[in-house]
C-alpha cells in the first residue's frame, strides 16, 4: 500500500511538471476573406469549368494532356507524394505493437568474483538440480528462438498527433501536386496563345512589308519621272528594311516559345501543332454577375497551406506530449537454453513481460527545443496560410479588373487601327495628288504597323489575363 502511494505521488508530480513546462499554445485555424470579390462580376463559369470546357482548342487540349503525363516537375512531385505516403504508414504503424522474430546465440564468461560467476559455481553443487541443469563452465552459452514485442501505450496522444501530422502533410503533398497541375495547365495555355499571337504578329509584319514594298516601288517610278527625290526613295527603302528585320525577331521568339512548350511537355525541341485563327479565338465570351469568394477554396495551394497548418498544430501537440511519462509494454516468448541438445525440450519454454514508465529528465532541454521549434513552425504555417488567402483574393480581384479594362481598351484599339488604315490610304492619295509629302505616307505606314501590333498584344493580354483568372480560381487540375 505504501509503495502504491509513493508511485502515485511520483506519477502525479511528473505529469504536473510536464504540464508546467509545456504550456499549450492557441493559434487560429482559419482566415476568413471578404464575402465577394466584386459586386458586378461573377467568375463561377471560369473557376468551376473543367479545362477541356474552358480550353476548347483541340491542339491546346492535346498539348496539356501530354504535359500532364510527361512534365518532369510533375513526375518529381508524384514521388514526393509517395514519400509522404510512406511517412504516413510509419506514423500509423507506431500506434500498434511491434513484433519481431528473434534468433540469437551467444556465450558469456563470468569472472570468478562476480555475482553470476559465484552463483553459477554454487548452483552446480546443489543437490536440487539434475545433470541437464548443470551450467556449462567456464563459458555459458545462450540460445534464443522466439518473439519479442514492444508497444508504447499512447496515453497522452503523442503518437496519434504524429499520425495526424503525417496525414495532413500527405494531403498537403497531394494538393501541392494538384496546384502544380494548375500551374502547368496555365503555363501551357499562356505559351500557346503567346505562340498564336506571334504567328499573327508575323502575318501583320509580312502584310505591312508587302504594302511598304509596293509604296517603295511607286516612289521609285515617281523618281524616274522627276516627281520624287532620291531621299524619298531612301526613306521608303529604310522603312521597308526595318519592317523586314522585325520578321526575324518574331521568328526567333516563335522558336523560343515552341521550345518552352516542349520543355513543359517533357520532350525535346520539335514544331508545335496549333491553330492559325488567332483573331477568331475566344476563351470567355461573357462573365455573369455576383460571385462568392468561397471559390478560393477550389485553389489547391490554399488547401495545401491549410493542411500544412493542421499538420503543424498536430506536431505541436505531439511535441508537448513528449514532456509527459511514456508507458511501454515489452512482452516476449520463445525457447531459451544454454545447451543446444536441450533447446527443444519443453522445459526450455520461456516468456515474460516488462512494463516501463519513463519520463524525460536530463533531455528536457531537447524536448523544450523541439516544442519551441514546433510552435514556431505552427505560427509560420498560419502566416503562410494567411498570406495564401490574401494573395489569392488580391490576384482574383486584379484579374477581374484587368479583364474589364483590357476589353474596353481592345475596343478602342480596334477603332484606332481602322482609322489608321484609312489614314494610310488617304496619305497615299494626297501624296500622289501632290498635297502631302512622302514623310506623311511613311509616318502613316509606321503608325498603322505599330497600332496593329499593339492591338495584337492587347488581345494576347486579354487571353493571358483570362487564363490567369482561371488559375487564380483553382481551375485546370481537374479532369
Amino acid at each position: 500500500m505504501k509503495n502504491k502511494i509513493i508511485y502515485t505521488i511520483l506519477l502525479s508530480g511528473l505529469i504536473s511538471w510536464g504540464c508546467k513546462v509545456a504550456k499549450p499554445v492557441q493559434i487560429p485555424d482559419t482566415v476568413t476573406p471578404p464575402e465577394k470579390f466584386s459586386a458586378t462580376t461573377d467568375t463561377t463559369n471560369i473557376g468551376l469549368a473543367p479545362r477541356k470546357v474552358f480550353f476548347k482548342d483541340k491542339f491546346l487540349q492535346s498539348l496539356i494532356d501530354t504535359a500532364l503525363q510527361h512534365n518532369t516537375d510533375l513526375l518529381a512531385s508524384l514521388q514526393r507524394i509517395e514519400a509522404a505516403r510512406a511517412s504516413l504508414m510509419v506514423a500509423k504503424g507506431n500506434l500498434y505493437p511491434s513484433l519481431n522474430a528473434v534468433v540469437s546465440a551467444g556465450v558469456d564468461k563470468y569472472g570468478n568474483y562476480t555475482q553470476n560467476g559465484v552463483g553459477n559455481w554454487d548452483t552446480n553443487l546443489s543437490p536440487n538440480i539434475d545433470k541437464d541443469q548443470h551450467i556449462p563452465q567456464p563459458g555459458v552459452p545462450d540460445y534464443m528462438l522466439g518473439f519479442r514485442s514492444s508497444w508504447e501505450v499512447d496515453i497522452w496522444g503523442k503518437l496519434k498527433n504524429k499520425k495526424a501530422a503525417a496525414l495532413a502533410k500527405f494531403i498537403a503533398s497531394e494538393n501541392a501536386t494538384q496546384f502544380l497541375k494548375t500551374t502547368i495547365v496555365a503555363n501551357i495555355a499562356g505559351a500557346y496563345y503567346e505562340l498564336l499571337a506571334l504567328d499573327n504578329e508575323l502575318k501583320i509584319v509580312e502584310h505591312n512589308s508587302t504594302l511598304q514594298k509596293a509604296a517603295s516601288e511607286v516612289v521609285k517610278v515617281q523618281k524616274e519621272g522627276g516627281r520624287a527625290t532620291q531621299l524619298a526613295v531612301q526613306q521608303f527603302e529604310a522603312q521597308l528594311f526595318e519592317t523586314q528585320s522585325i520578321e526575324y525577331n518574331i521568328r526567333q521568339e516563335i522558336t523560343a516559345t515552341e521550345n518552352y512548350i516542349n520543355l513543359l511537355m517533357g520532350r525535346f525541341a520539335q514544331p508545335i501543332l496549333r491553330d492559325t485563327t488567332f483573331n477568331q479565338a475566344i476563351l470567355v465570351k461573357q462573365m455573369q454577375t455576383g460571385v462568392p469568394s468561397s471559390l478560393l477554396l477550389n485553389r489547391p495551394d490554399i488547401r495545401e497551406a491549410e493542411m500544412q497548418l493542421h499538420g503543424a498544430k498536430a506536431d505541436v501537440k505531439a511535441a508537448r506530449a513528449a514532456f509527459f511519462p511514456s508507458f511501454t509494454i515489452t512482452p516476449y516468448a520463445g525457447l531459451n537454453a544454454f545447451s543446444a541438445a536441450l533447446f527443444f525440450n519443453v522445459g526450455s519454454l520461456a516468456y515474460g513481460i516488462v512494463g516501463s514508465l519513463t519520463a524525460p529528465i536530463f533531455n528536457n532541454k531537447q524536448n523544450q527545443a523541439n516544442y519551441t521549434g514546433a510552435i514556431a513552425q505552427n505560427k509560420e504555417a498560419y502566416y503562410n496560410y494567411q498570406r495564401s488567402i490574401i494573395s489569392s483574393f488580391n490576384e482574383v480581384t486584379t484579374d477581374i479588373s484587368k479583364i474589364e479594362n483590357t476589353q474596353k481598351a481592345l475596343t478602342l484599339r480596334e477603332k484606332q487601327v481602322t482609322e489608321l488604315k484609312n489614314a494610310v490610304g488617304s496619305a497615299k492619295d494626297l501624296y500622289l495628288a501632290g498635297y502631302a509629302s512622302y514623310l506623311e505616307v511613311i509616318t502613316a505606314q509606321k503608325s498603322v504597323l505599330q497600332a496593329e501590333i499593339e492591338l495584337n498584344d492587347k488581345k494576347k493580354e486579354l487571353f493571358q489575363t483570362q487564363i490567369s483568372l482561371y488559375k487564380s480560381l483553382g481551375g485546370g487540375w481537374r479532369e
